[in-house]
């Protein structure tokens, strides 16, 4: 399966941690996804986290192609519990030491009140399984978020679990990836 990452564009709480906040598309964000998608890809399918600032771009994009849209919440960002909504800046004055730890091996350090990045991997990982059952062959188009891409792209390149944070994408970048049948990503 070959499978198309897209990461959602800016939106009013940028350079927060979201994780499952629902916010939206700012104009701008808008048009980075537009940008984006100028030239589309021959997706048979088109897969969105169910985050108002993914799903809503999937929805109009799949109108204009003419392509089908599913929502899967197993492709949603990390819930970062107690630090959601909050600028790096400030939680670096408050938890300075925690957050620092997270920075350095998110697997061994996970926000007060959030998900772990195992289990969030897990969950990820398990989406993933699921869609390359229902979509063999075929490829997508997956709407999501810089966490889910920075473990995709971290797994595809082969990098040790701490250097997950260190793996860089942009607003509304695209990435193509091959999903193998053994599970195996491989950065196109």
């Amino acid at each position: 399966m070959l499978i198309e990452l897209l990461r959602h564009g800016e939106t009013a709480l940028a350079g927060s941690l979201r994780g499952s906040l629902d916010d939206e598309l700012t104009p701008a964000g808008w048009q980075q996804m537009h940008q984006a998608c100028q030239t589309p890809g021959a997706w048979q399918h088109i897969i969105s986290s169910p985050l108002r600032r993914c799903a809503a771009f999937a929805a109009e994009l799949g109108a204009r192609l003419n392509t089908p849209v599913s929502l899967e919440p197993g492709l949603c960002e990390l819930h970062f519990g107690e630090w959601e909504g909050q600028y790096p800046a400030d939680l670096m004055r408050e938890h300075a030491d925690t957050l620092a730890a997270f920075w350095r091996d998110p697997y061994a350090c996970t926000p007060p009140g959030g998900e772990s990045v195992l289990t969030f991997e897990q969950r990820v990982l398990a989406s993933l399984d699921d869609l390359a059952l229902r979509h063999a062959g075929d490829k997508v188009l997956v709407i999501t978020h810089g966490g889910v891409m920075r473990l995709l792209l971290a797994r595809a390149q082969g990098l040790p679990r701490e250097q997950l944070l260190q793996v860089q994408v942009a607003l509304a970048e695209r990435v193509l990836l091959r999903r193998h049948p053994d599970g195996d990503l491989e950065q196109l």
